[in-house]
């Protein structure tokens, strides 16, 4: 016999339904997973152009050779030169004139006039973070700051949310030095730090802090994306390493400088890093004018220190991708690496902090690498750290993201430089950059891996303390102050910059000039008499 539904049968009933259709509709309704890229920002300090594994050197650099290898690698990258100036170019994607970085950064105790030489990022451009913060990122930074030594212009001003690291240039691995005449500071979250008396080295803080604060992200806000920039001092002067790191390049450097140049040279034309166009310059005169048989210089163990430096480096990137790999985020993560400047001929001897009795690369000592070890360094090119030919502004160039680029074994030939990595990030992150600030000096990188840029033959352009260059397609000119007499190469045919060919095509200089004037004129160049 059946039985009619009750009216209590019949309400619970519609309770259910109704109860169903709710949750699925909250279920609708819920935000989609945020599928945007985290960041990974990675730059070395005064690294050589071949000073990498995948770029042709002997030091060893698994980590970051990795993102060649699954990745994409630049051939003709740029950077602006010097520290200063780049790290304004990168954070703003400005030319550093225009962020008030033309110049070095100012010391603390002093009160520039504001302009294109102030010596730190004024109001008028937007920091990575300051751009990615509201768009939705979480923005952390560890490492070398040097784009403003007062505290009103530190990173947890400039948009990031955590903070630690260097503020200054130039310091001892190993503890901050208060006795030298300008004050080096680093910092917390805001707030002034310093390093314990033992076991502090400065690469391995950089490196475990960049994956701490990785690590407590991925576990508290694996939802949200994260822009990370990692900027090392190594290997920047003094030249300070880990004994069991040197060990390893003992003896390594014996036969010198050249035999080493000659080396990289062939190992990157046997691995296609570079072809036969680029020709070895002669050395410059006075570059060798150091004796290697001169045993107090201790020339082997300079390089000795240097190499394990970037081997240090290299380890310590690796903790930072072994933690984005331990918590799952690897595949969505775009890396990107480079340097800062060519490596550095600088000599720290007017610096009077080395303590001559201890071995180069321990506390105490205070040493550099020097002019010949550089220009192997930056092999196949000329010149080094300042400079604008190739040597002092060519970097190596590597992106990675499993899940948004596809690797490849050939260069990216078409030239780029460090003011793309704005608007690239800004791409991805879908931030909108405000129309009312200066607008952005660089272009979107990702199109060139489809093979869908122009970018080929836009204007670039430098100035730094009197050095001055500007490139256009596959020209490229070069001039330097006091004469401020210009140079053209055809970069094509001549990427290695020997032979000057403005005699025979004085029109293009012409016009290449007025352009860089105008330029010059825009962003607030200042001529130098010397």
């Amino acid at each position: 016999m059946n039985r009619q539904p009750t009216f209590s049968n019949i309400s619970s009933f519609l309770f259910l339904v109704t109860f169903l259709l709710a949750c699925q509709s909250e279920q609708v309704q819920q935000p989609a997973p945020d599928s945007r890229p985290n960041i990974l920002l990675i730059m070395a300090d005064d690294m050589g152009y071949s000073d990498l594994g995948c770029y042709g050197s002997e030091i060893s650099t698994p980590n970051l050779d990795e993102l060649a290898q699954s990745g994409v690698a630049f051939r003709h990258f740029y950077n602006t030169a010097r520290c200063c100036p780049t790290r304004a170019s990168l954070l703003t994607g400005l030319y550093p004139h225009e962020a008030g970085m033309g110049a070095m950064v100012s010391d603390i105790n002093s009160n520039p006039e504001p302009g294109p030489y102030q010596g730190y990022l004024n109001n008028q451009c937007l920091t990575l973070a300051e751009l990615l913060q509201p768009a939705g990122y979480a923005t952390y930074m560890s490492g070398k700051w040097h784009v403003g030594e007062k505290p009103e212009y530190w990173p947890t001003k400039r948009g990031f949310d955590k903070y630690f690291g260097l503020i200054s240039g130039a310091s001892s691995y190993y503890e901050v030095i208060t006795d030298q005449p300008r004050v080096r500071q680093m910092a917390y979250n805001g707030q002034p730090w310093t390093p314990p008396k033992e076991e502090f080295y400065m690469t391995d803080a950089l490196s475990d802090s960049a994956a701490s604060f990785l690590s407590q992200h991925l576990s508290e806000k694996s939802d949200q994306p994260f822009f990370m920039y990692l900027a090392y001092t190594a290997p920047h002067w003094p030249l300070h390493a880990p004994a069991e790191d040197i060990a390893r390049y003992q003896g390594r450097y014996n036969d010198g400088w050249e035999a080493l140049r000659q080396e990289r040279y062939l190992r990157m034309q046997k691995r296609e890093i570079i072809d036969t166009t680029f020709q070895l310059p002669p050395w410059e005169e006075g570059a060798l004018e150091w004796d290697q048989r001169d045993t107090t210089a201790h020339w082997e163990r300079r390089m000795e220190v240097y190499a394990a430096m970037i081997d240090r480096m290299d380890q310590g990137v690796g903790r930072v991708f072994d933690t984005l790999r331990s918590k799952q985020a690897w595949d969505n993560t775009l890396v990107i690496f480079l340097s800062d400047n060519g490596g550095s001929p600088e000599n720290t001897t007017g610096r009077n902090l080395n303590d001559p009795s201890v071995e180069i690369g321990f506390p105490g000592s205070y040493a550099a690498y020097r002019k010949p070890w550089s220009i192997a360094s930056n092999t196949p090119f000329r010149r080094y750290k300042r400079h604008v030919e190739e040597g002092g502004i060519a970097s190596p160039l590597l992106m990675h993201w499993p899940e948004g680029i596809n690797a490849t074994d050939e260069r990216i030939d078409t030239y780029a430089h460090v003011v793309d990595i704005y608007p690239t990030i800004a791409e991805l992150a879908q931030a909108t950059y405000p129309d009312s600030i200066r607008a952005l000096r660089g272009t979107n990188l990702l199109p060139i891996f489809k093979g869908e840029s122009d970018a080929a033959g836009r204007p670039l352009f430098w100035e730094h303390i009197g050095h001055q260059a500007m490139r256009q397609g596959k020209w490229k000119i070069v001039s330097q102050a006091p004469a401020y007499q210009w140079s053209l190469y055809d970069m094509q045919q001549d990427p290695t910059e020997l032979n000057d060919v403005s005699a025979e095509f004085p029109k293009v200089l012409e016009q290449m000039s007025q352009t860089y004037e105008q330029w010059s004129e825009e962003v607030g160049v200042e001529k130098r008499s010397g």
